[in-house]
């Protein structure tokens, strides 16, 4: 299915859902000038046409603007503003469905003292070819059809490790730069060169650092645009294109985001590892429709009017913007269906997001969605049927498969009933994250009885409710490092005054990626990266660090951090490749509280070829004299190696005698895993 809207432009200019239109909207059309700055020539304006059939559906043909065949235009629509704190003056805006944003053109703002820069809305991009509107690049390259993979080259929800990358991107010394499309692709593809970041040895040519790695998924934290300069772009202002600045990097003179978006893409896909993106769908900065038709798509001030259906929370809290306006989920309208065509009451925000997901579907081969801020989304019923949608797109691409797509919700509090009643196929397991950064540093969880149950609940999600390792995405760090001890484990052992950080960051990644869950990686934990940016107290805050929290890629050339990657780049490829870790059996059966914290659990069926012993000190405790010979730690309780069976101690890559097996000396706030092999 393709949406009805998105069909229709590529014969019109379309605009739908205008709520002032007596005067009615305008075309502002015209050539992108080169210069200091940019400028439109040959400026035309047409008036928009609506018709009986569709009353708020605007338009004007194609054919009739005198278009230029093979030229590519730069385009405004002129509507009259409808937020109800202004005066109805008169606005160009972007066009709300574009493919292609140019934020070097910038229509200028009413002069009117209720406005600011930033109501100065970028051009929209469409080229003229054979008598259609063809999307394109700033330069007018075309899109592409996306290959589809053989689904067999894809990991399944059960075996990924997704590796969540923020797009901005630092350099030791505190630079800050954006990680554009084109840097991300050679993060994957042996024959691609960083751009942005050059410099930088995981970009080289001839690696591969996402497979060297072992992820399967790659999270791209929002690739839609937004006008931030390159901090999250979790305030998105377009979302049907993808970001004009990261598809822009410093060597170009214009951006190709929508190619370079493709190209990462099918790198991705080519090296089998699955495209994720993060929607952002709570509130929008500069989105055309805060002018076009305010209070059908928001609400702008939820704590003024408790008592409207879009202002409260799922948890029943007043909605928060953070700065930015919310979108209204919960408040229909008879209205033209962008989706599906016709006259329906239905809910224009719901609709609009819905035809963002199948142009990113069709045209960028997304494999997974990860659903920001569901809880200020505040509409279950919206929530569902995004899923579902994704789902009826996956069904198009891959007709029977169930077990390679996923849409997963970020709802911290963690509620189950999303899952129970088929809302979303999981959610964020933000209590992983906090248990696992307190058996780190040797503490019972808060709420807990004690040591070992807070390990137990940490290793198998089952424990909170969830029914499959599939619905819960587990992480020692995302990036929402705002907060107490929400900041990168580095960060927190530091401020903490612990020592041995590389051997606890470690036993964290061993937690991780053998406990049940999908695993996700935030950018840079794997070499223990560290915050650059810090508040006045040195913490990280919404202002200093949050929204603007680069991975340095340039520490990992550290020995120790080099050291750090490759022990979790061997976890990663056994999450993977190993059977055990990809079914729900998890068993504890050895502890030691004995002046020690020492816990052994089995992943995988005790009674088949399928097996991981897990033994993980979580204390200053360690074997005496451990090089001596006849130095032993006696694990109980042993599962029974089958005949033919040995055992091999993976983060190490060493095979382990029968006769060693449970007994080898341990040390401080060190993990082994080991790996049952049969010959």
């Amino acid at each position: 299915m393709n949406a009805d809207i998105l069909l229709r432009r590529s014969t019109a200019f379309i605009l739908w859902r205008v709520s002032n239109t007596n005067p009615p909207p305008q075309l502002i059309l015209g050539r992108l000038q080169p210069g200091t700055p940019p400028t439109l020539g040959g400026i035309k304006t047409f008036p928009l046409a609506n018709s009986a059939a569709t009353p708020d559906l605007w338009s004007i043909d194609a054919v009739a603007c005198g278009l230029r065949d093979g030229a590519v235009y730069h385009y405004w629509f002129e509507v009259t503003d409808a937020d109800p704190n202004r005066n109805g003056q008169r606005i160009r805006i972007s066009d709300p469905t574009a493919y292609t944003i140019d934020w070097q053109l910038l229509a200028q703002r009413p002069d009117d003292p209720h406005y600011n820069d930033n109501d100065a809305y970028p051009a929209s991009v469409i080229k003229f070819k054979g008598g259609q509107l063809v999307a394109c690049d700033i330069d007018g390259t075309e899109l592409t059809a996306q290959p589809v993979p053989p689904l067999n080259d894809l990991s399944a929800n059960n075996q990924l490790v997704i590796y969540e990358l923020p797009t901005a991107w630092s350099r030791t010394g505190g630079q800050v730069g954006v990680g554009s499309f084109a840097d991300v692709t050679a993060l994957v593809d042996t024959n691609s060169t960083g751009a942005n970041f050059s410099d930088l040895s995981v970009v080289q040519k001839g690696r591969s650092y996402l497979t060297e790695l072992g992820v399967t998924a790659m999270e791209l934290l929002p690739p839609a645009d937004s006008f931030y300069k390159r901090e999250w772009g979790y305030d998105t202002s377009n979302f049907v294109a993808p970001d004009t600045q990261l598809g822009q990097p410093e060597i170009y003179n214009w951006s190709a985001a929508n190619r370079d978006l493709q190209t990462l893409t099918a790198a991705l896909h080519k090296y089998g590892v699955r495209f994720f993106i993060d929607s952002v769908m709570a509130f929008a900065a500069q989105h055309a429709y805060q002018a076009a038709a305010t209070n059908d798509f928001f609400i702008l001030n939820p704590a003024a009017n408790p008592s409207d259906p879009d202002a409260h929370d799922s948890e029943g809290g007043i909605r928060n913007g953070f700065g930015s306006d919310l979108f209204r989920y919960s408040t229909p309208v008879q209205s033209y269906d962008p989706v599906n065509g016709g006259s329906a009451n239905l809910y224009p925000a719901r609709q609009l997001m819905k035809t963002a997901l199948i142009r990113w579907m069709d045209d960028f081969g997304v494999d997974g969605i990860r659903m920001d801020s569901v809880n200020n989304v505040a509409n279950w019923d919206f929530v569902q049927e995004y899923m579902q949608l994704g789902w009826q797109k996956w069904a198009e691409r891959y007709p029977g498969d169930t077990s390679h797509f996923i849409v997963v919700g970020e709802e911290l509090s963690e509620p189950m009933a999303l899952l129970t009643q088929s809302r979303l196929n999981g959610l964020w397991h933000e209590q992983f994250k906090v248990y696992v950064r307190y058996v780190i540093m040797g503490q019972p969880a808060p709420g807990e009885s004690s040591f070992g149950s807070t390990v137990q609940k940490m290793i198998d999600c089952r424990r909170f409710g969830y029914t499959d390792l599939s619905q819960a995405v587990i992480y020692v760090t995302s990036h929402d490092v705002e907060g107490f001890r929400n900041e990168r484990l580095y960060n927190l052992l530091l401020s903490n005054d612990i020592s041995q950080t590389q051997q606890r960051i470690q036993l964290a990644f061993v937690c991780l990626l053998t406990s049940l869950g999908i695993p996700m990686i935030l950018a840079g934990e794997e070499f223990a990266a560290q915050h650059d940016f810090f508040n006045q107290n040195g913490n990280v805050d919404q202002n200093s660090g949050k929204q603007v929290d680069p991975v340095n890629f340039s520490l990992i050339d550290d020995p120790w951090r080099t050291q750090l990657k490759n022990y979790v780049a061997t976890l990663a490829q056994l999450r993977t490749s190993s059977a055990a870790l990809s079914v729900n059996d998890n068993e504890v059966f050895f502890t030691d509280f004995n002046g020690k914290q020492v816990m052994a659990w089995t992943r995988g069926n005790a009674n088949t070829a399928d097996l991981i012993v897990v033994l993980a000190n979580f204390s200053d405790y360690g074997t005496p004299n451990p090089t001596d010979p006849s130095a032993q730690y006696i694990v109980n309780n042993w599962p029974t190696t089958p005949a033919g069976g040995n055992w091999r101690e993976i983060t190490q890559g060493r095979p382990v005698p029968l006769n060693w097996i449970g007994k080898e000396p341990i040390y401080p706030w060190e993990a082994k895993v080991y790996q049952l092999i049969l010959a």
